[in-house]
């Protein structure tokens, strides 16, 4: 049986190797030779690469889908899309569902892979549901971890349920590189045994290089019956990121699973992308072989190389390893939950919280309470009942589909963007509905990318090689180390090396302008930033009286919403932010007299 390629390059492998920076002009060049080589589909959007494009690239992802489609019509592109999370970080109403999938399908989308966080097919349905109805192909999807609650009666049951759903394939999503090759041929088999002859099942396999396992999973699979591997060409490969094409290819030429692809045509790209991954070395994660620290932290490779970007951020990068150990703890009071783009940056959001904060659970993340609450679904066992009494306070937890709660919301998200345009004088696109998508999924960011479409020195700067000969060093070297730096009103993340050479890192805050640490106005305590990121919004107002716990204000940080909330009962006196203000750690806020 021949074995179905999926490459991942113009999605999961930069995602992984290096934050998602890469952009569309790094992609059109080698997209005719993508599309001649045969794959069986290319993963080119969806994950984080919508958030990244409006968040630091400055592109539009809507255009980049149909640049795509338009330069590789021969070629089924495929998507990652987080069920009825959509690309966004909550859940959307069923109309939101539908009509992105529309829309994904119109602008050239043919495969959604869809998966749920927390592995609840209650939460898949609606976009799988709305994938066949559009004519496109609806991949249900296993996000695989391990756990005292996960066994493999676990992922027979969750394939049987999403067959009740209805899907053309399913996947085995391992973003972590935890799966062992000898429970990769068990859980293959298992699956093919019970519904490949009745059902003709095809099942793919993705699986991350980061523990060194990857290779020996793909090759038990395939010898286990599986039908499709995930793979990234090899200058885009490993570490972080994914298995080799070309190596799998070699491995397989001759024999009954041969992919028909020819290595010739796949170096020449691997050439290409071999020089273009030089000019994002400032994005590239530390990992330089592999990391046995994730069989137990079980951290995804794109959020392994996001956590030590979003820590340099904090000026926290040593803080790593605790932030690493301090996870799967933070895990196991979730309930076990998978470890998948949105959880993963919850988990790993409230784990950087724990540990800068020094008190574990001083703060809790808007979207950490969200998953005590039962918000984004059913967790595998119950969660820390001490931390849902904490955010519940007194209320019911949820228990029914989360999407039930939630009201038609297509029309109003409508009607307030097209209000925010012309308030701002923001013209939309052609097809405004996918403008009005953008903004519905990221509400702060997507209209600051809508304000500047056409400004590009509102994001990051394009990326440069690295000179060929090396810039002559200043007389007094610098002192090494990551730094905090303000260029026209910009904040940029930076790093210093041994003898004053400088690389750009990453933008701080693109959008916004950084506020300076306020000193407390008159007697009374600070309250003070726990991480850098953008002041969301200020809920308390001048002179408001406000008892412990109160939330005073919304910090977006490592694209989580954290809520500030008051450590003590008393008056609120001089507010010295605003909302989309630029705030460091320990910049006071605001002072409790």
């Amino acid at each position: 049986m021949t074995i179905a390629i999926t490459d991942v390059v113009l999605r999961d492998a930069h995602q992984s190797l290096f934050a998602t920076r890469l952009r569309l002009d790094d992609m059109l060049p080698i997209a005719a030779q993508l599309d001649d080589v045969g794959y069986g589909s290319l993963e080119c959007w969806g994950g984080a690469t919508f958030d990244a494009c409006i968040r630091f690239l400055g592109e539009d992802p809507w255009l980049r889908l149909r640049e795509l489609k338009k330069a590789m019509p021969k070629t089924p592109l495929q998507m990652l899309l987080r069920g009825q999370n959509l690309l966004g970080y909550r859940h959307y109403a069923d109309d939101v569902v539908e009509r992105f999938v529309e829309r994904a399908v119109k602008n050239g989308m043919d495969v959604f892979r869809v998966f749920d966080a927390m592995n609840d097919p209650r939460n898949m349905k609606a976009a799988l549901q709305a994938v066949r109805s559009h004519g496109a192909h609806a991949q249900g999807t296993l996000s695989y971890t391990t756990s005292p609650a996960h066994t493999l009666q676990t992922w027979l049951d969750l394939t049987e349920q999403l067959l009740e759903t209805g899907v053309d394939s399913i996947a085995i999503k391992d973003m972590s590189g935890i799966l062992t090759p000898m429970a990769a041929y068990e859980l293959v088999s298992e699956i093919k045994k019970r519904y490949d002859v009745r059902l003709h099942l095809h099942l793919h396999l993705h699986c991350h290089a980061t523990t060194g396992m990857a290779e020996m999973a793909l090759l038990k699979a395939i010898e286990a019956g599986v039908d499709g591997v995930d793979t990234a060409i090899s200058s885009m490969s490993a570490t972080y990121g994914h298995p080799a094409t070309e190596a799998l290819v070699a491995t397989l030429a001759g024999t009954e699973h041969d992919t028909g692809l020819d290595i010739l045509k796949l170096e020449s790209i691997a050439a290409y992308f071999r020089e273009v991954r030089k000019k994002y070395h400032a994005f590239e994660g530390q990992l330089k072989g592999y990391d046995s620290r994730i069989l137990v932290a079980q951290v995804p490779g794109g959020m392994l190389t996001n956590l030590e970007s979003q820590l340099k951020q904090q000026n926290a990068a040593d803080k790593l390893d605790q932030v690493l150990a301090e996870i799967p703890r933070v895990r196991e009071d979730l309930g076990f939950i998978p470890l998948v783009t949105p959880t993963s940056q919850i988990v790993g959001t409230q784990a950087v919280l724990n540990v800068l904060t020094g008190e574990r659970y001083k703060t809790i993340a808007k979207e950490t309470a969200g998953i005590l609450k039962g918000e984004y679904g059913h967790t595998p066992v119950p969660v820390n009942a001490g931390l849902q009494a904490r955010v519940l306070e007194g209320g019911a937890p949820v228990t029914c589909r989360p999407a039930d709660l939630l009201k038609p919301e297509l029309a109003e998200l409508e009607a307030d963007v097209r209000r925010q345009a012309q308030e701002k004088g923001i013209t939309l696109a052609g097809n405004a509905i996918d403008d009005v998508l953008t903004v519905a999924l990221f509400p702060q960011i997507g209209l600051k990318f809508l304000e500047n479409r056409h400004n590009p020195a509102a994001f990051e700067p394009v990326p440069q090689a690295e000179a060929a000969q090396p810039v002559a060093k200043a007389e007094k070297p610098a002192a090494s180390g990551i730094y905090t730096v303000e260029v026209e009103g910009k904040a940029f993340v930076v790093k210093v090396s041994d003898g004053g050479d400088i690389s750009q890192l990453t933008a701080a805050t693109p959008s916004s302008a950084p506020v300076q640490a306020a000193a407390p106005a008159g007697a009374g305590t600070p309250v003070t930033a726990p991480l850098a990121g953008n002041i969301w919004k200020v809920i308390a107002t001048e002179g408001q009286t406000v008892a412990e716990g109160d939330v005073l204000l919304i910090l977006e940080a490592m694209k989580m919403e954290t809520e500030i909330r008051a450590a003590q009962a008393g008056t609120v006196r001089g507010i010295a932010v605003k909302s989309g203000d630029a705030v460091s750690v320990g910049d006071t806020l605001m002072t409790l007299a």
